[in-house]
């Protein structure tokens, strides 16, 4: 199946911490990267969960930006937010990651390998999401926030052209997945 990276995120900062009317802390880059590099077990080099094991089995949040384009809608605004405001790892397009079963694994290719990995719970909204992308949000993402995943291999993944593997009957399931 194909798809699109649209956005890649990775920051040694927690920028979403404390309490959200007391706005984010500093990120001086804003974590945008159009690639990272994914190590087995050990989450994405340079991000702020990368090696702690307290995360090894969520240190990777995979996200469908078709939620995001749904929440802005819902809550009527004028464009959708910037995907990276919800500082997930990997934001991607034609793949239905909320649909995903607990322990499903997949693998995600942009172009230099197949990176793999196993799908552990749902990255569930913070209120963090009604300050940093609209009033609101934090509800209307609810059961649509993405995936927390385990890396299973190491690889890079860059934004751009995707191509998503797995268990085929698993894709047929879901009406958001593209063929």
């Amino acid at each position: 199946m194909h798809g699109e990276i649209v956005a890649l995120h990775a920051s040694p900062v927690h920028a979403y911490s404390g309490r959200p009317a007391d706005g984010p802390l500093p990120d001086p880059d804003g974590g945008s990267r159009t690639c990272i590099e994914v190590r087995a077990g050990l989450g994405v080099v340079g991000d702020r969960y990368f090696g702690h094991a307290a995360h090894r089995t969520a240190s990777v949040t995979v996200f469908a930006v078709e939620s995001l384009e749904q929440v802005a809608a819902d809550l009527g605004l004028p464009a959708v937010p910037d995907p990276l405001l919800t500082r997930r790892t990997v934001v991607l397009r034609g793949f239905a990651v909320d649909d995903l079963p607990r322990g499903t694994e997949f693998t995600l290719d942009s172009g230099d390998g197949p990176v793999r990995f196993r799908t552990h719970r749902p990255a569930n909204p913070c209120a963090w999401m009604d300050v940093v992308l609209a009033p609101g949000a934090f509800r209307a993402l609810r059961r649509r926030g993405g995936m927390r995943c385990e890396p299973l291999s190491d690889g890079v993944l860059r934004v751009g052209p995707v191509v998503v593997g797995g268990p085929p009957a698993q894709w047929a399931a879901s009406s958001q997945l593209r063929p």
